[in-house]
């Protein structure tokens, strides 16, 4: 999931070397902190957060096979 989500946020960035994403178990289920330049904040969510609600559904959608609950946290 880290490499899908790394990916995705990579082809979407200007700075793709300061792209970072932190995997951590939670009691919510597996959290992916995602970090980016500041400059690319908000190409990551998008206009209205389409963006970034079409990241977390594709993440979620990829991690029904395990049957964990997935999160993505966009750090700025």
């Amino acid at each position: 999931m880290k490499e899908l989500i790394l990916v995705i946020a990579k082809a979407l960035v200007d700075h793709p070397e300061d792209v970072n994403v932190k995997e951590r178990d939670d009691d919510r289920g597996i959290v992916y902190e995602l970090s980016v330049h500041a400059e690319d904040v908000g190409k990551i969510i998008g206009k209205q957060g389409r963006i970034a609600k079409a990241m977390r559904t594709v993440v979620t959608s990829a991690a029904v096979k395990s049957e964990k609950r997935v999160i993505v946290d966009i750090i700025s």
